[in-house]
């Protein structure tokens, strides 16, 4: 009670819960071949991941959009940028893929984000000096 009789309200609070905010969701991956020789390109990387998409999903999952941001042939690394209501769909996918051109192959999941400067830099990857 405050002074002169008044009464003091109580305080309220009010929770906010944002469940997938972000329209989309960014994935760094890396693949990994059995005969580290073999060179693949931007387009028959994103051909491979279509195929494990429709292996998987069928026709309706060869449609699911997501694009190829960014790939690097020397390591196989790729930024790729998926709808965030698909990025199950597609890191499945990417999981259950074992073959390419008849050799062994693995797609290693580096990091996912919602924020694409998320995949900028690794933690676990900084050198200190």
């Amino acid at each position: 009670m405050r002074r002169g009789g008044e009464t003091e309200e109580p305080a309220t609070y009010e929770r906010v819960v944002l469940k997938n905010a972000s329209v989309y969701h960014y994935m760094k991956v890396c693949l990994v071949l059995e005969n580290e020789g073999t060179g693949l390109s931007a387009v028959d990387l994103k051909q491979l991941i279509l195929t494990g998409l429709k292996n998987l999903y069928g026709e309706v999952g060869a449609a699911l959009s997501f694009d190829l941001l960014k790939y690097d042939e020397a390591t196989l690394t790729a930024i790729l940028r998926v709808y965030s209501r698909g990025l199950v769909k597609l890191w499945s996918s990417l999981t259950l893929l074992g073959s390419y051109q008849n050799q062994t192959c693995a797609f290693r999941v580096l990091q996912v984000s919602p924020f694409l400067l998320a995949l900028s830099g690794n933690s676990r990857e900084l050198e200190l000096e």
